[in-house]
Formats: C-alpha cells, sequence, structure tokens
C-alpha cells in the first residue's frame, strides 16, 4: 500500500469518479485505475461500486477513505514542515478559483505579506468543486472563494470530512454585466440617461468575453450564465479577467465582472452595466482553512487578517501585486476541456 495508491483513491471517492480524480490529481485514468486496481487486490475488498451515474462506496471503502485521507494529509504536512525545517520563511499555499486568484489574491496577500514579511506564498488556481478536496489533503493551507447558493462552501462539501474546514466570511460584492458604451445591445430599450437594459432572452445570442474559470458553474457568476442559456459556443476566453475587461471596453462584447474593480471605468464611461434581471450578482467571498491544530500558523494569521479593515482596504483599491521576493507564478488547473 502506498501513498499514491491512497492519494488516488481518496481522489475517487470525494470526487465520486475515476475521470474527475485523474483530472484533479492531473494524471492520466489508467494511472488512477491501476492504483485502486492494487488496493482491492491487497485489501480484498472491492472498495467502491458504480451506482446512479456515479460510485458507491462499501463498507469497507468507506473506512478505507477515512483513513487514507488523514494519512494522505499527515504526509503533505510533513512535506512542508521539512521543507520549512531551518529556514526563516513559513510557506503558504493558496488555492483559489480561478478569478478569485487574479483578482482577490494579489492584493490580500499583498497587503498580509506587509505584516508578515517572513511569508513565502503559492498560488493554486482551480475549479470551485476541489478547493476542499485541497484542504483536506493538506495540498492547500487555505482556499479563497465565494460561497455556494445554499452556504455550505466553496465547492458545495460532499464529503463527510469537509466538517473539518472552517469557513470564513470576509467580502461581500456584487457581480454585474457590462459592456461598451458603443455596444450595439447596450442601447436597447435605453429610457432617458436611466441604465441601459438588456432581456434575458439576448443573453445566449450575445457575444460574452470572460477570463479563465468564469463559465465555473459552482460559483455564483458562473450559475447566472449557465441558468440564462450562456454556455461556450457564446464565449471567448481570454488569458485573465482583465484582459477581457479591455476587449469589452473595445466595444467586441459583453462580460461579467465585480462591481467594484472597474468603478473607474464606469466613471470615466469606458464601461457601462447593464440592468438585466437577475442582477447584480450578490455573493460573499470566504477564506477556508482546516479546523484546529491541523491549520499552520500562516494559515491561521491570513485567516484573521481577512476580516481586518487593513484587508478590506486592500481588496477595494488597485494593487501593485505580491512582493517579488514573496511570489511564485500562480499555477491553473482546469478540470473541464
Amino acid at each position: 500500500m502506498t501513498l499514491t495508491q491512497l492519494r488516488a483513491f481518496v481522489a475517487v471517492a470525494r470526487l465520486g469518479s475515476v475521470k474527475a480524480a485523474a483530472l484533479s490529481l492531473r494524471v492520466s485514468e489508467p494511472a488512477v485505475s491501476g492504483a485502486v486496481a492494487a488496493l482491492r487486490r491487497e485489501l480484498g475488498d472491492q472498495l467502491f461500486v458504480r451506482a446512479g451515474g456515479g460510485i458507491a462506496l462499501t463498507p469497507g471503502g468507506r473506512r478505507l477513505a477515512a483513513g487514507a485521507a488523514e494519512i494522505v494529509g499527515l504526509a503533505e504536512e510533513t512535506r512542508r514542515r521539512v521543507r520549512e525545517a531551518g529556514t526563516e520563511t513559513s510557506s503558504l499555499r493558496v488555492a483559489a478559483t480561478e478569478p478569485s486568484a487574479e483578482l482577490i489574491v494579489p492584493p490580500l496577500l499583498e497587503a498580509f505579506v506587509r505584516r508578515q514579511p517572513e511569508v513565502d506564498s503559492d498560488t493554486l488556481a482551480v475549479p470551485a468543486q476541489v478547493l476542499t478536496e485541497l484542504l483536506l489533503d493538506r495540498r492547500a493551507d487555505v482556499a479563497i472563494g465565494p460561497t455556494t447558493a445554499d452556504g455550505d462552501g466553496p465547492t458545495g462539501d460532499r464529503d463527510p470530512a469537509a466538517d473539518a474546514v472552517e469557513h470564513i466570511p470576509f467580502l461581500r460584492f456584487r457581480l454585474v454585466v457590462v459592456a461598451s458604451p458603443r455596444h450595439a445591445g447596450a442601447g436597447l430599450d435605453r429610457a432617458g440617461y436611466g441604465p441601459l437594459r438588456l432581456p434575458v432572452s439576448r443573453l445566449p445570442r450575445e457575444h460574452w468575453l470572460l477570463g479563465p474559470g468564469q463559465l465555473d458553474p459552482a460559483t455564483p457568476g458562473g450559475a447566472f450564465l449557465a441558468r440564462n442559456g450562456v454556455g461556450e459556443r457564446s464565449v471567448s476566453f481570454f488569458p485573465s479577467t482583465t484582459a477581457a475587461l479591455n476587449a469589452v471596453a473595445a466595444g467586441d462584447g459583453l462580460s461579467l465582472t465585480l462591481l467594484h474593480l472597474v468603478r473607474d471605468e464606469l466613471r470615466h464611461g469606458t464601461l457601462t452595466v447593464l440592468e438585466i434581471p437577475g442582477t447584480p450578482v450578490n455573493g460573499v467571498m470566504q477564506v477556508s482553512a482546516l479546523r484546529g491544530d491541523r491549520r499552520s500558523p500562516t494559515a491561521s494569521a491570513l485567516c484573521r487578517f481577512v476580516t481586518t479593515p487593513a484587508a478590506l482596504r486592500s481588496l477595494l483599491s488597485r494593487t501593485t501585486g505580491v512582493p517579488g521576493a514573496h511570489f511564485h507564478p500562480t499555477v491553473h488547473v482546469s478540470l473541464w476541456s
């Protein structure tokens, strides 16, 4: 029984399929299937069976999932402690949804590192559904993303072990649909100097300009677009949300963005907000981390910091970036084609 085999089985148990586990672990599906098959042979148990389009754990599989999750988590924690031993820095691994990794994490870490100069940070940009998994496996110290509609957390926690995770809300936000004032659809139903209006029925036919991960259905913005029929066929993706908004300002289409980040553009008239039923989309950003002594001191410090006035000021103002000595490029992991 190896860590690789246990890690593969835990991912399958949490995500409900071999395919999703392979994407999460960034390995091939045969590699995951082979690891699980080896465990089945060694333990003499099927561990899980296919049921209802997903999987159902056997009694032995449930026991293995609980124990394996703890073993995998302890292994990751041990690796972190060894890396930090004998150095004057402490590591902080931040997992975030892709829009959050671009728009929320950099200003937050910039302000945090000014108070904690010994912190060396990495950011992993992932779909919302795997944030809790990364925490439970200790592949991330904290996770940052929006709450789900039911308020359970950034991933819609399915695993009972997710009770070990604490969610701390720190920022209320509004998502609005923006366009250039010159956009062909922006003038529909305009009344004097009031808001520019666009009927919901037009949304699937519009050209949407979005950054990475903005169609993620587990986020408030992605859920709004999915409800209104906006899919990949009507979307052009850009390497960043900022690049998408620049294209919108040039009159190329519509985008969905955080209201507080485009106030300057709205004031200068390069962008305008469209009034659409169901908008603005209100949400809450939160930081999540393991509870108790399984949370690293650096993660605890960030969890305390996000609720301070200094953190709020950093999020509502333009960022200059994380200091170079403390920054590593964001790693992006996508679970969809």
